[in-house]
C-alpha cells in the first residue's frame, strides 16, 4: 500500500460527490474519521487576506497532528501525503493568538503588537487585543505604530496587499475604538517610517465589530476594493471599500452575510475566485445565519447572486479557493470531521 493509500484509510471512511439543492453547484464531499483541527493555507497564511491569486496547497491539520494537502483526483476529495508545515509561532511582545503574514513586495512580514486588555469585547475568543502594529521591510527593517488608549487592534493579523497596484504592500486591519466600534484601518511604510495611510468611518458604537473578507478589483473598474462584512454576528451587511488616491472609498454595500461566528478564532469564512469564470474575482461568504454559501460578483457595480451552496451543518473551518484545478472550486469543513468542495 502506498503512503497516499495508507493515509486516505486511516483519515477517511467515505468519498462521495452529492448536487445541494436550489443550486446549480456540485458538492464533493469528504468523510473523516478523526477530528480536523484546521484548514489552510500550506506553509501559514501567505499575505491573509483572499485575494483571488492563492497557488499555496490548501492543507488539513489533523487533531493528532498530521497534515495532508486537499485534492480532487478522479473526480472525488482526496487527501495526499504531506510533510508537517507549522506555522511560526508568536515570538516577544507579539499578540498571543496573532498570526504572522508574508508580503510579496516592500514588506517581508507583519504582525500584531502589545497584548492588551483595555477593550474587553472578546469577539475573538478572548479579551486580548493588539496595542501595537509592526512590519518587516525586505531590506531588514522592523517598523513600529502604536495605538494610545482608546483604540486596539481588534484582529489576529495584519493583511498584506498591494492595494494600489504600485509595486508596495499596504497593511489592512479591523482598528476598535473604545467608543465607537471597529473600523477598516490602512497601515503603509512612508520614508522609512511605518503610517496609517487612511481609514474608513468606525460603525459608531462600542462593541460592534467587523471581519476582512478579501481584496480585489471586485467590480471591474481598475481599483481594488476591501470588501469587509460588518456586524456579522447580529445581521451583517457586505460593504466594498474601494482604495483610490490612497484613500478610502465606499463603493458598494448589501446585507444579508455573515463571516464569523462569536468567539471563533476563525476569521476566513469567504473566498476569493472568478466563480463564472468572466474576468471579475466573485466572492464567496456565508449568509447572514451561515446556513448556506452564497457566491456573489459585483461586475458591472451592481451586485448579482451567481450560486448558493447549502450547508449540512456548521462550518467550523475556514473557507479557501482550490488551486490547481481547471474551474473554481472553493473548500471548507462542516460538523468537525466533514470537508467539502464545492464547484460551478
Amino acid at each position: 500500500m502506498s503512503s497516499n493509500q495508507s493515509l486516505g484509510a486511516a483519515l477517511c471512511v467515505a468519498i462521495v460527490a452529492l448536487a445541494t439543492p436550489v443550486s446549480g453547484a456540485d458538492v464533493l464531499t469528504l468523510q473523516m474519521d478523526g477530528a480536523v483541527r484546521t484548514l489552510g493555507l500550506a506553509g501559514g497564511l501567505g499575505g491573509g487576506i483572499p485575494t483571488g491569486a492563492n497557488t499555496q496547497p490548501v492543507v488539513v491539520r489533523l487533531a493528532d497532528g498530521r497534515v495532508a494537502e486537499l485534492v480532487i483526483e478522479n473526480e472525488a476529495l482526496q487527501l495526499r501525503d504531506r510533510a508537517t508545515d507549522v506555522a511560526e509561532g508568536p515570538s516577544g511582545d507579539m499578540l498571543p493568538d496573532g498570526e504572522r503574514t508574508e508580503g510579496a513586495n516592500d514588506i517581508a512580514q507583519a504582525f500584531l503588537t502589545g497584548p492588551t486588555r483595555r477593550y474587553r469585547h472578546g469577539i475573538l475568543g478572548d479579551d486580548i487585543e493588539a496595542g501595537g502594529l509592526r512590519a518587516l521591510t525586505k531590506d531588514g527593517m522592523f517598523l513600529d505604530f502604536e495605538l494610545d488608549e482608546r483604540s486596539v487592534f481588534e484582529d489576529r493579523r495584519a493583511r498584506l496587499v498591494d492595494l494600489d497596484m504600485d509595486g508596495r504592500d499596504e497593511i489592512v486591519v479591523v482598528r476598535s475604538y473604545v467608543d465607537a466600534g471597529a473600523a477598516i484601518s490602512v497601515f503603509g511604510v512612508n520614508d522609512g517610517a511605518l503610517v496609517r495611510l487612511d481609514e474608513a468611518p468606525a460603525i459608531g458604537r462600542p462593541s460592534r465589530w467587523l471581519n476582512p473578507a478579501g481584496a480585489a478589483d471586485f467590480d471591474g473598474d481598475g481599483f481594488v476594493e476591501i470588501a469587509y462584512v460588518e456586524t456579522p454576528h447580529i445581521g451583517g451587511t457586505l460593504r466594498l471599500l474601494e482604495y483610490r488616491d490612497r484613500a478610502l472609498h465606499i463603493d458598494h454595500q448589501e446585507f444579508g452575510f455573515s463571516n464569523h461566528a462569536i468567539g471563533s478564532r476563525i476569521q476566513d469564512l469567504s473566498a476569493v475566485l472568478d466563480w463564472n469564470g468572466d474576468g471579475v474575482l466573485d466572492i464567496v461568504a456565508p449568509d447572514a445565519r451561515r446556513n448556506s454559501l452564497k457566491v456573489v460578483t459585483f461586475s458591472g457595480g451592481q451586485l448579482t447572486q451567481l450560486d448558493s451552496v447549502n450547508l449540512t451543518g456548521p462550518l467550523t473551518t475556514g473557507i479557501f479557493a482550490l488551486p490547481g484545478t481547471d474551474k473554481a472550486v472553493v473548500v471548507y469543513g462542516t460538523g468537525g470531521q466533514t470537508l467539502h468542495a464545492a464547484r460551478p
